[in-house]
């Protein structure tokens, strides 16, 4: 029942009540679906592995630090709880994975679930884009007059008009709530790609083509349409990850600076350049979030007010890290840092074939004790690194167009950091696995971590800087 509503969950935050509710969504019926999740999940805390992973920490320090933010950063102390209960819902995602989810066929659901979304607004927007839309290509939206922007919303919601470096006008597909972005649904896509490749199952080649090239060449299409630039970056990095493995770094490189230029041939971001010059306005960004850490570096300026402290700009960070750093300060950085650390070091532990071994742990008293507690599938040591690598590419994707979004704390990032964890704990049940890190090893590592992704972030600006 738990994972049912867990799901369920999931797919209304992703494509919003109102389009799986309809009329019912005025009664803020997710709100409903949480309470009902959050009560029939109390039962299976005591059996949970959430006591002993440091994102659960990092979770709760997150919901602290986004209050904390707009208490003493903007001096709001309503605006608090509100804080609070826009993480909340996307940081709860963590914990319903690790309570609910304890086989590779739960994680198939999930991934399954993210997939349905993909498809859906890539449906809809092909629908629209086919339909839907003038057939004498986009309008003008600066220039045309009496054009209603609000209109053109309600009636295309899953298109964005833009204008490109030629000032001719695109469309870019999108979806909404979570999504309601092209950059946001691009990185989401560049999530789920590589996860779908969890339904792969060797020497059956019509299921494979059917359940997973298939889908992936929708999605694929997909972030064609959405002509995002980071997300094409981010799916070279994917590319570039997924092939060293077998032909090595150099070879991946190559073959990935051979599909970034096709790409760009086939006009992928929509006719707009990927260089230092064109993302000057992003690094400008950058330059005014390190202004805001270092006028308030503990608490930061206040959850979702970096536009309203960007000197009359008007637009977010457009980097996941700077954005934390800037709204929440050191202090929220260090727990979003607190559970990608983890996360990272964690994924890639399962993904070695030298950290699995081969061989379960005997059934000492210790281990009997643990399974009684709450039974694990048993993967082997294959199964367990594939799940591993393919989780590694998705946190690649998703990091990697998130270094030039402002979505620190979208429910993507909880959802992955919860599987992770998953597939940690049917390694470690069966003793295939060293024990996680302590936490008292874990939190020097987060802080280093923090401090080292600013630094990182400021040595980029003054690069640019002299560039220029």
């Amino acid at each position: 029942m738990g994972f049912v509503l867990s799901t369920l969950y999931f797919v209304t935050y992703y494509l919003t009540p109102r389009v799986l509710f309809g009329p019912l969504a005025v009664a803020r019926i997710e709100l409903i679906f949480a309470g009902l999740v959050c009560f029939v999940s109390l039962p299976a805390l005591k059996k949970s592995l959430i006591f002993k992973t440091p994102q659960s920490l990092a979770s709760i320090g997150l919901f602290f630090a986004g209050a904390l933010s707009v208490l003493i950063g903007m001096h709001w102390g309503g605006g608090a709880i509100q804080a609070f209960s826009s993480i909340a819902p996307c940081a709860i995602a963590y914990f319903l994975v690790c309570l609910h989810c304890n086989s590779k066929k739960k994680l198939q659901v999930i991934v399954l679930i993210l997939l349905f979304v993909c498809l859906f607004v890539i449906a809809h927007g092909y629908i629209d884009l086919r339909y839907g839309v003038p057939r004498g290509g986009p309008l003008q939206t600066e220039t045309a007059e009496g054009f209603d922007q609000n209109l053109w919303n309600i009636e295309h919601p899953y298109l964005l008009v833009m204008t490109n470096d030629a000032g001719e006008s695109f469309y870019r597909l999108r979806g909404l709530g979570l999504i309601n972005d092209p950059n946001d649904f691009g990185q989401l896509l560049a999530c789920v790609i590589p996860l779908t490749f969890i339904f792969w199952r060797p020497k059956k080649m019509l299921p494979n083509f059917v359940f997973v090239i298939l889908p992936v060449c929708v999605l694929l299409y997909g972030a064609y349409l959405t002509h995002s630039r980071g997300t094409l970056v981010a799916l070279m990095a994917v590319a570039v990850m997924a092939a060293r493995r077998r032909i090595g770094t150099l070879p991946a490189l190559l073959i990935a600076g051979v599909l970034f230029a096709s790409a760009m041939a086939l006009h992928f971001t929509g006719g707009r350049e990927i260089s230092a010059q064109s993302g000057s306005d992003r690094t400008a960004l950058w330059s005014s979030g390190l202004q805001m850490m270092k006028s308030h570096p503990v608490f930061g300026v206040g959850l979702g007010s970096f536009a309203d402290n960007c000197d009359g700009c008007g637009h977010t960070a457009h980097n996941s890290v700077m954005v934390c750093a800037a709204e929440l300060g050191m202090f929220g950085l260090f727990f979003w840092c607190l559970f990608l650390f983890p996360t990272i070091r964690d994924a890639l532990a399962i993904a070695s074939q030298a950290k699995v071994s081969d061989t379960g742990q005997a059934e000492t008293e210790e281990n009997v004790f643990l399974q009684s507690k709450r039974k694990y599938e048993a993967i082997g040591k294959a199964g367990i690194n594939r799940l591993g690598r393919l989780l590694v590419l998705s946190l690649t994707g998703f990091l990697v167009a998130g270094w030039f979004l402002s979505r620190a704390y979208v429910m993507t990032y909880f959802l992955l950091g919860g599987m992770v964890e998953v597939v940690y704990e049917m390694a470690l049940r069966r003793g295939m696995i060293a024990p996680r890190l302590p936490f008292t090893r874990v939190l020097p590592y987060a802080g280093i971590l923090a401090v080292s992704l600013v630094l990182l972030m400021y040595i980029m600006l003054r690069i640019t800087n002299l560039m220029h």
